[in-house]
């Protein structure tokens, strides 16, 4: 116990002079005193411990009435609350979240700072659109083809691309359906869909689409009417033509093997920062996201989008209670509108699927301080800034319009930067608390830390730090200049602590849905 009064505002944070929580930057024990001159006596006491990241009440909260944070509801009070109380599951519950839906009323078109435009080394592709890599990518249709695309990619792992330091790797993105399916289902398409976004893909130069022959989405529809770069180099095997396994290993490695000197004879070049296609994605998130590192890549996103580039938010069930910021800053109003239709979509399936939205947040999620989807979600959506909401995709729809955009996918991270890949994301942005190992070939995944203790313990597997900001070393701005500058540095080539890993290659995971037959 802490018989010396601490500060308040030392060890906690307020984010809005209304909400009834701060978050505490300490494990704070029971019986702690802390200085609080907006309290009778100027003082509050620890009511029960509260770990670092954790929610502590600075307000009584009656039963049944919200609790704020962010100066929003993050759900209901079920038993009455006082000032030292920690907040948590066994105090807080859902709140209703019906809004008064606005649309277009928080416009922000973020303005860039005065000086030159940024620009990136990048690949310029034939069809005009720029890659932040060279890889080789064996897509396969159908899983049937999935051993074999990895055995193909692994004649080509160690020394044997020393010889061709411009090819960034060869790639097996493989996956789990591709049959027992009606191709012209809303799953068959959504897969079809992802597969074409991966064979496009500005990062992607060079392509062999393996099938086994008899699947439900055979190659031909993969390469069908795609529209790929002219410079791509393409070619397509099946096992049972082919001649079984061991003969469709041979084939392939002789047909990339064939690409890999055309592929390395080509260099980056000065490419303007309006080329850039980022995808925002969150994951094992604590009660430090939503303060550190996601407005900071929120920071970062308002200046990509100021640029003229594409900035894309994602995971629909992680927006969900905080839809309605986003809807007042829709263009018009059938781009909100887009928006809320994949929210009741998202309440439909949950629901027959026996569950809720609420069901979203973690163990992990908890266990770093986040009670309810809607705390989770009204931190999330720091990562998309202020700027207005320009577009809304389905999954993997290829983003095509300039500034923030948002598409529709799970909160499964794996699953949902694949989506965002596919849909042409060349950087990706993955900001954690907990901890994340991501990686997302064919496009560089950087991963920022929330806070310090975990950066530190896990300093191996992540890009930066923001939980400086916190500590009081950084301010929100700076390391979202910082983060900024890093997408241009891994755009133009500097590796990211996942690729120095390998990571990459099975988090291709398409959303599948449907009936498998």
């Amino acid at each position: 116990m802490t018989t010396v009064p601490l500060d308040l505002a030392e060890c906690t944070l307020l984010l809005r002079p209304e909400d009834h929580v701060a978050v505490a930057t300490r494990d704070l024990q029971s019986g702690t005193v802390l200085r609080a001159p907006d309290h009778a006596g100027g003082e509050l006491t620890v009511t029960q411990s509260v770990p670092r990241g954790h929610k502590l009440a600075v307000r009584e909260v009656a039963v049944g009435q919200p609790v704020r944070k962010y100066g929003q509801s993050i759900g209901r009070a079920t038993v009455a609350i006082s000032p030292g109380d920690h907040v948590h599951t066994h105090n807080l519950g859902m709140d209703d979240v019906d809004q008064d839906y606005e649309f277009g009323t928080a416009r922000v078109t973020p303005t860039a700072p005065a000086g030159p435009r940024p620009t990136f080394q990048g690949y310029r592709r034939a069809d005009g659109r720029v890659g932040t890599r060279n890889y080789v990518a064996i897509l396969t249709s159908v899983n049937c083809s999935a051993s074999s695309a990895k055995l193909i990619a692994d004649q080509f792992r160690g020394p044997v691309l020393e010889a061709f330091p411009h090819v960034d790797g060869v790639v097996a993105l493989t996956h789990t359906s591709g049959c027992g399916m009606v191709p012209t289902s809303e799953g068959g398409q959504m897969l079809l869909r992802t597969l074409r976004g991966y064979a496009s893909h500005p990062n992607v130069v060079g392509l062999l689409v393996l099938g086994l022959g008899c699947e439900m989405i055979q190659v031909d529809q993969v390469l069908d009417g795609l529209e790929l770069s002219p410079d791509t180099l393409v070619e397509q095997l099946t096992i049972q033509e082919t001649g079984g396994i061991r003969r469709t290993v041979r084939a392939g490695v002789e047909a990339i093997g064939k690409m890999l000197p055309e592929i390395d004879g080509l260099r980056r070049e000065e490419c303007d920062v309006s080329e850039l296609v980022l995808g925002l994605n969150c994951g094992g998130s604590d009660g430090y996201s939503g303060i550190t590192a996601n407005p900071a890549l929120g920071h970062a996103s308002d200046l990509l989008v100021a640029y003229g580039a594409r900035s894309v938010l994602a995971e629909t069930p992680e927006v969900y209670g905080a839809e309605h910021l986003l809807t007042r800053r829709a263009v018009a109003p059938e781009v909100g509108q887009r928006l809320l239709d994949r929210i009741a979509w998202w309440r439909d399936y949950a629901e027959a699927g026996g569950g809720t939205l609420d069901n979203n947040p973690s163990p992990g999620n908890k266990a770093g301080g986040l009670t309810t989807i809607l705390e989770k979600s009204l931190g999330a959506v720091a990562k998309a800034g202020s700027a207005e909401l320009s577009a809304v995709y389905h999954y993997a729809e290829p983003i095509d319009e300039p500034g923030l955009g948002f598409m529709d996918t799970p909160g499964y991270d794996p699953v949902s930067v694949t989506g965002l890949v596919a849909g042409g994301a060349n950087v990706v942005v993955f900001t954690t608390g907990r901890g994340s190992v991501l990686g997302c070939k064919p496009s560089p995944s950087i991963k920022v830390a929330t806070n310090t203790e975990m950066y530190l313990r896990m300093a191996e597997d992540m890009d930066l730090n923001a939980g400086r900001i916190v500590d009081g070393t950084a301010t929100l701005q700076e390391v979202g200049e910082e983060i900024f500058a890093k997408i241009l540095a891994v755009a133009s080539g500097e590796t990211t602590v996942s690729e120095d890993l390998d990571l990459g290659q099975d988090e291709f995971i398409p959303w599948q849905l449907g009936t498998v037959t």
